[in-house]
């Protein structure tokens, strides 16, 4: 169906509804947990698209509809498994714990603040958290027994119970301590980061408030030290896990050759036991290993290997209820897919996650095209079977017993559904796809035959939806989804709702391109209406998936080891050169790129290394220096800077200052604790020192992103004006008075500058 216009109305308000609605974000059910027996689903929302706000929601099964279990401001909530017993945080490190199974409000802890990372144990008898760098415990809230500190740092460095930045930000492990399931004790992670670069973060607008310290391990410098312990709940004791220190035959020989296993990359306690899985420092060999909770002792479970890196899936490793080992596996057609033992997921799903396991059905996120993403149920030795659909979208997933709970968003928006099966079969969607990995065809979930890939059999399913309270963007996409080049390039082109064939546009490229994100896909995306709201100022918005990103298996990735630009650079070329071809009113002499972080990144150096085909760039927030972004990241691709330091000097911008002749916009937020202002401010120096005119916009204040923020209502009219004048595009402050949004200027009337 396609979207009505815009007024002139609706596209001068949009920046602000899309700085109140933080990117569209606000209001939608999101962080669910499903109880193991899938009768509750909790669920956090805020009452409406514009309400930054959440509050704990509580879906049963059953006749009875959704319900809050609290007011507004949860930040963050753990239940236990039985979804029964909840520990809600509040602003401020302060705790409140509830039953829902009995009515009224939480009830504050006393004696507890400053708590971080609170989590129930899965019986929910006690409750842990991170105070000051201590793993403390409580007895269920509401009785008797007093706070008890588990281990306790021993330097300010030291933290027990915390990831490190690194751990958080780049591996994504978000926990550092684990629940055995009879909730007596608990594996935990110390961390020592005394060995870590140290960073002064400061404010220029507030002089008079001190920097701020933040530890930050940068490309070849030092990372945190992660070790394992077991700790008993009761408080009887410590004792050391003995993980491998480095890896041995059968690691990856390679210039770079950092053998060390320096990085915990995943942990936990299941049925089975407390497991681990490590990496080595050049990222080449990951080792998952079954512990011993009597003496700390670790055995091999599985060991993968990659010349290139071992790329980390969410979600895995883990183990079935027989035990049997899920792990990630690049299968010989390059496809990202899983192992069970001798059985593998089929060539040509691409697995994204693994949302866990039911008796021998292990759940997941996995596409067979890039621009969607759907849930998907695999029993080892059978097809997967499709879950979410029937139509296109971005899928994901949480599940517990026989309920599954779909949240997707799709061209017309988003839906959450939670279906299930009477009699423990494999929940699927009342309106799911009929689709398996094999090709064959499956019978639908309302209640005729057929099962998906778990017990399967002739039973009645049941599905509630969600209330999604998102605000409904006021400029609608008008994706033309596209296939360019040799190399079929995903790629979506956004053209004005107004535009008269035969009328020329200038093309703005708008793409993030960088590993671990795609941007071209089926569903109303936030940065899918950005992209209409410019196109609605007279330009033809491209954005294109190149190589690097997910979607299309490992080798695609692979193309950026060693340079992070040449291939990227040469995709976004062949496509905008594609995408003239087959649309002649796109205006190959006026091209302007604009993004935020690696795009950022990558719209910087196209104007100063392809300025024949680029004319304008705005980039946000852009890593302009490799060797200043984290280890994890960074060494992935480049590896050690001391080692090899043509990579670096490859992927970076410093060096290409004197090239610049077309017009630039430096963006940065000065409270960027991810991207260092120091990114900016080098390139900055650099393009001053070569005589090379530029602009620089400081975002007081701002961290790495400004969404929810009225800076970035600002940011967006500020970038269609400037963009609009070195595009020749008369882009007025408020379009729509007296004439259209943005028509274009004459070809002739682009401002070329810098020549």
């Amino acid at each position: 169906m396609t979207p009505t216009p815009p007024t002139k109305a609706q596209l001068r308000a949009f920046p602000e509804q899309f700085a109140r609605s933080a990117r569209f974000s606000r209001g939608r059910p999101h962080s669910f947990s499903v109880a193991d027996d899938g009768r509750r689903v909790l669920f956090l929302r805020s009452a409406s698209g514009t309400d930054a706000a959440p509050r704990l929601w509580l879906h049963e099964t059953g006749p009875a509809a959704e319900r809050p279990l609290t007011g507004a401001g949860i930040t963050a909530y753990t239940a236990d498994a039985r979804a029964r017993r909840v520990v809600v945080a509040l602003p401020g490190g302060t705790l409140a714990a509830l039953d829902t199974g009995t009515p009224g409000p939480p009830r504050p802890l006393p004696g507890i603040r400053d708590a971080k990372a609170p989590r129930l144990a899965p019986g929910g008898e006690r409750l842990a958290f991170v105070r000051d760098g201590a793993l403390h415990v409580v007895r269920w809230p509401g009785g008797e027994g007093a706070v008890l500190c588990l281990v306790a740092p021993e330097g300010p460095d030291v933290t027990y119970g915390l990831p490190d930045l690194v751990a958080r930000g780049e591996i994504g492990r978000e926990e550092g301590y684990w629940w055995a399931p009879d909730g007596a004790t608990l594996l935990v992670a110390r961390t020592d980061e005394s060995g870590v670069a140290r960073r002064w973060l400061g404010d220029p607008a507030h002089p008079e408030r001190p920097p701020r310290a933040l530890r930050y391990p940068a490309a070849g410098t030092a990372n945190a030290v992660t070790s394992l312990h077991l700790v008993a709940a009761d408080g009887g004791g410590v004792r050391p896990v003995a993980l491998p220190g480095r890896a041995d035959e059968g690691h990856p020989e390679a210039p770079w050759h950092a053998p060390a296993f320096e990085y915990l990359t995943a942990a936990g306690w299941d049925a089975h036991g407390p497991w681990a899985s490590v990496q080595t420092r050049d990222q080449r060999t990951v080792r998952t290993l079954a512990l011993d909770p009597a003496d700390g002792s670790a055995r091999p479970l599985a060991e993968e290997h990659d010349p290139y890196w071992v790329s980390l899936l969410p979600g895995a490793p883990l183990r079935t209820d027989a035990g049997t080992l899920v792990t990630a596996r690049v299968l010989s057609d390059g496809t990202r897919g899983l192992a069970a033992g001798t059985a593998t997921t089929p060539e040509g799903l691409q697995v994204r996650e693994v949302l866990g396991a039911r008796g021998e059905e292990v759940l997941l996120r996995a596409s067979t095209d890039p621009t969607e993403v759907h849930v998907w149920a695999w029993t080892p030795g059978t097809a997967p079977t499709r879950l979410s659909g029937p139509g296109p979208g971005v899928y994901e997933g949480a599940a517990g017993g026989p309920t599954l709970v779909l949240d997707g968003l799709g061209p017309e928006g988003r839906t959450v559904r939670v279906t299930g099966r009477a009699g423990g079969a494999a929940a699927v969607d009342g309106t799911a796809g009929k689709d398996r990995a094999d090709g064959a065809a499956v019978a639908d979930g309302r209640g005729g035959a057929g099962g998906t890939g778990g017990t399967g059999g002739a039973v009645a399913s049941r599905t509630a939806v969600l209330r999604s309270l998102e605000e409904i963007p006021l400029v609608l996409p008008r994706p033309r989804h596209l296939r360019l080049g040799s190399r079929a390039l995903r790629s979506t082109l956004y053209l004005p709702s107004w535009h008269t064939p035969g009328t020329p546009l200038p093309v703005l490229l708008s793409p993030y391109a960088g590993h671990g994100l795609g941007l071209v896909v089926r569903a109303r995306t936030w940065w899918a209406a950005v992209a209409q709201w410019f196109a609605e100022h007279g330009f033809a918005v491209l954005i294109t998936d190149g190589r690097g990103t997910p979607g299309r298996g490992a080798p695609w990735e692979y193309a950026i080891h060693g340079d992070r630009l040449t291939a990227a650079l040469a995709d976004q070329a062949d496509a905008l050169r594609a995408a003239a071809d087959a649309y002649p009113d796109l205006d190959p002499g006026r091209v302007g790129i604009r993004g935020w972080s690696y795009g950022g990144y990558l719209a910087a150096a196209a104007v100063l290394r392809h300025p024949e085909t680029f004319h304008a760039a705005v980039a946000g927030a852009a890593p302009s220096d490799r060797a200043l972004y984290h280890t994890h990241w960074e060494e992935r691709f480049l590896g050690d800077p001391a080692v090899l330091p043509e990579g670096y000097r490859a992927s970076s911008l410093l060096d290409d200052a004197p090239r610049l002749r077309r017009p630039l916009l430096l963006v940065h937020g000065l409270a960027d604790e991810n991207v260092s202002p120091a990114h900016m401010l080098r390139l900055s120096a650099a393009l001053l020192a070569a005589g090379r005119p530029h602009e620089v916009l400081p975002l007081s204040g701002a961290g790495h992103g400004v969404a929810g923020t009225p800076v970035a209502a600002a940011l967006l009219r500020h970038e269609v004006r400037w963009l609009g004048a070195a595009l020749g595009v008369a882009v007025e402050d408020r379009p729509g008075e007296g004439q259209e949004a943005g028509r274009p200027l004459p070809t002739g009337g682009a401002r070329q500058g810098g020549q």
